[in-house]
């Protein structure tokens, strides 16, 4: 596979030069705003540990490697785009099982393991159940983990449910922009992918802030009731 082959993927491209994509380009300060948002929480909730400063490093790759795919539009530059993204998803599930729900290390991170096959035997049942209908189906199984995550953490009576619930409904409408981009190209020349980039960056920034403030101490009692339950 030749990295340096072109992609067009997007409406608001129309040539192969660098700036032919100025919102998809642009709108990636998002990420940066979210991580920066992160950051000065983590400072003054006084969390400046691995896992906070691990998911900011990875909104601020996420940002950096889609500005690179917006501009130079090639294979490479499309890695760099969808690595971060995956490493952040994971990296999340990891930090999210081990704080929210007071998880041993070893089991939080069967969520990142397990993640893996269920979004393969996600989107093969997608096919099979629906053939030929794209929502961006290939995130779909993040929101179903989010919902999921928020479930169990209402369940259990944790205060980050209610941001993982607006997280998720932040990234449904966050999919609808990013799957109708195409199909409204006749009568929107700029496409709707860049309203994808500012929702995500607010989807980071509500999933770090929830980390960031709601983490230990709900933990902790999570576990405690688990100890005497």
């Amino acid at each position: 596979m030749d990295l340096t082959t072109r992609v067009d993927n997007y409406c608001e491209r129309i040539d192969p030069s660098f700036w032919a994509e100025p919102l998809n380009a642009v709108t990636n300060i998002a990420f940066f705003i979210a991580a920066f948002v992160a950051l000065s929480a983590a400072r003054r909730e006084g969390r400046v540990e691995f896992l906070s400063v691990g998911m900011i490093f990875l909104a601020l790759c996420v940002g950096t490697g889609s500005f690179l795919f917006h501009t130079f539009a090639t294979r490479w530059a499309g890695l760099a785009d969808t690595i971060p993204i995956l490493l952040f998803i994971l990296f999340y599930l990891y930090a999210a099982t081990r704080r929210f729900l007071g998880l041993p290390v070893w089991l939080a991170l069967l969520a990142p393991v397990l993640f893996v096959p269920f979004t393969a035997a996600f989107l093969q049942l997608w096919a099979i159940a629906l053939p030929g209908v794209r929502f961006s189906q290939a995130y779909l199984p993040v929101l179903v983990a989010l919902a999921a995550y928020g479930a169990v953490l209402r369940m259990r009576g944790h205060p980050a449910a209610s941001w993982l619930f607006a997280a998720a409904g932040v990234f449904f409408v966050s999919l609808t922009f990013r799957s109708i981009d195409g199909p409204v190209c006749g009568s929107f020349a700029t496409g709707t992918h860049f309203l994808w980039h500012i929702l995500n960056g607010v989807l980071l920034g509500i999933v770090m802030l929830a980390f960031i403030r709601h983490g230990a101490r709900g933990g902790a009692r999570l576990a405690m009731r688990t100890a005497r339950g």
